[in-house]
């Protein structure tokens, strides 16, 4: 099972398994995972049994990949169902993409709000068109631009993630520039960088293998993202990039701290630590 590093206090319900596209390159989450949704009756028993164990759980997380993608109808039975069994519940949050937040109404996703569903967790991975095709992303960057605005027009909350090094040396530039642009345009309030990482089974891990994707070096990492930043014009967006993944970590709330970002950043660059001819040492997990 897998859940934001955010969600490490919260009560986490297995409404589904798997993830319902499951076809991402670079993704090994749920490969060997067959996609099922639990009945409403099952999800009804899980949650009466949590309810016993923990009554005073505040923070609830849906797992696993796309929750938001089931009918508006059975997420709002599964959200009055924890309502009802949890009187302190505070919010719910659960994976997201673009597509599913789109096939919800304004007034659905409205709905669904004042349910307490709070915060999706969206993996835009790149504004580039071209890397997004590449890796079968299975959305485009303007939909789910159009569905995180969406989704933040009627009051929920959206986590976005960015994958570093998605377009690999041959679009690097392209892949930040582009980037910069689709988070301008969507205004997260949360933002996560990590770094793609070729996980072994997957498509990705394949090309790399037989250099068809040519990974960006550490150093490349580091300037991509120095790139990315640069672009960015957010007005209230909390940055992090301390996933394991990461070359360093960093957080920022911007725009206040993007010059001393920058700065730092400049200074990682300048300092000669970083390797220039290969991606570096890889975490052990993801």
């Amino acid at each position: 099972m897998f859940r934001p590093p955010a969600e490490a206090d919260s009560l986490i319900l297995q409404v589904d398994q798997g993830c319902p596209y499951n076809r991402c390159t670079f993704c090994g989450m749920y490969r060997r995972v067959p996609y099922r949704r639990q009945t409403l009756p099952a999800i009804q028993l899980m949650i009466a049994a949590e309810a016993r164990r923990a009554p005073d759980t505040r923070r609830v997380f849906l797992a696993d990949g796309d929750v938001m993608r089931r009918p508006f109808d059975e997420l709002q039975a599964i959200l009055l169902l924890l309502n009802k069994h949890f009187p302190a519940l505070a919010r719910v949050n659960l994976y997201a993409t673009g597509g599913a937040i789109q096939s919800k109404s304004d007034a659905e996703l409205q709905s669904l709000r004042e349910l307490k569903l709070h915060t999706l967790y969206l993996g835009l991975e790149s504004g580039d068109e071209a890397t997004l095709q590449a890796v079968r992303k299975g959305e485009t960057a303007a939909g789910m631009i159009e569905g995180g605005r969406r989704a933040q027009a009627n009051g929920l909350r959206v986590s976005v993630m960015i994958l570093l090094g998605l377009g690999g040396k041959i679009r690097s530039q392209e892949h930040a520039r582009a980037t910069a642009i689709a988070l301008n345009a969507m205004q997260p309030r949360l933002l996560s960088a990590l770094r793609v990482v070729p996980v072994p089974g997957t498509e990705l891990q394949a090309d790399v293998t037989a250099g068809r994707f040519l990974p960006v070096t550490e150093r490349q990492t580091v300037e991509e993202l120095r790139l990315m930043v640069q672009g960015l014009t957010l007005t209230n967006t909390v940055f992090r990039a301390n996933h394991s993944s990461n070359v360093i970590p960093l957080e920022a709330r911007l725009p206040r701290d993007q010059a001393r970002l920058l700065a730092q950043l400049d200074r990682l660059l300048a300092s000669g630590h970083l390797d220039a001819e290969s991606p570096g040492e890889q975490p052990l997990w993801l």
